[in-house]
């Protein structure tokens, strides 16, 4: 619809997905009015929102261009300081459980990375839980979050359903393939089980911030 030309507010009117999460997910795509949308909000408002739409767009390409420069090339050091500085964000402190649960596919990718190389953990180390909501179509959410993490779904444990009634419309349709929690189940071949590991990571975050 954003393709066609659809300004958000009539997508959000034949959708129910509010405003503000179809700018996160539609950011980067040019808004083109349709003779719909040029009828409904008259030309002289669109001009204004297109001018700031140009704006919007030559800043974040030069913030990425900035951003890039700034990062460089990343070292091993810099990914394990990456994946203390995620898991200290997203993971697990308690319980000494091994658990990093959000749903952005890249931190979960990331993690997965983080925890394969520094802990020298392996695919069958791994489980996930899907978080799901009413109207995650479950099958998808299982396809998806198996291939993007490349975990065969017999590790994949119950889902949970959130099936409060109390959620507003417009929160609806935001995961459409729910919330995920990466568990360590098992230890890998250096530190002796999942405690282990916990142990390892707290260890790690404790030295850092001590530095601060």
């Amino acid at each position: 619809m954003r393709i066609a030309g659809y300004s958000y507010s009539i997508i959000r009117e034949k959708t129910g997905i509010s405003k503000s999460t179809l700018s996160n997910w539609l950011a980067f795509i040019p808004f083109k009015p349709n003779k719909e949308v040029i009828e409904k909000i008259g030309r002289a408002k669109l001009k204004s929102a297109l001018y700031k739409q140009d704006l919007k767009f030559k800043n974040i390409k030069a913030m990425k261009e900035e951003a890039i420069k700034d990062i460089g090339l990343l070292s091993e050091r810099d990914i394990f300081m990456l994946g203390i500085g995620l898991y200290m964000g997203e993971g697990s402190k308690s319980l000494e459980q091994v658990n990093v649960t959000n749903s952005d596919p890249i931190i979960i990718k990331t993690a997965i990375r983080w925890l394969k190389t520094f802990l020298k953990l392996n695919n069958k180390n791994f489980t996930i839980a899907i978080h799901a909501y009413p109207d995650t179509n479950l099958i998808k959410s299982i396809d998806f979050w198996s291939k993007y993490t490349k975990i065969p779904k017999e590790q994949f444990s119950k889902i949970i359903i959130d099936s409060r009634k109390n959620k507003s419309l417009f929160n609806k349709r935001k995961l459409p393939y729910g919330t995920v929690s990466l568990r360590v189940k098992n230890g890998g071949t250096i530190l002796p089980g999942v405690k282990g590991c916990h142990r390892k990571i707290m260890g790690w975050i404790e030295s850092s911030t001590k530095q601060i």
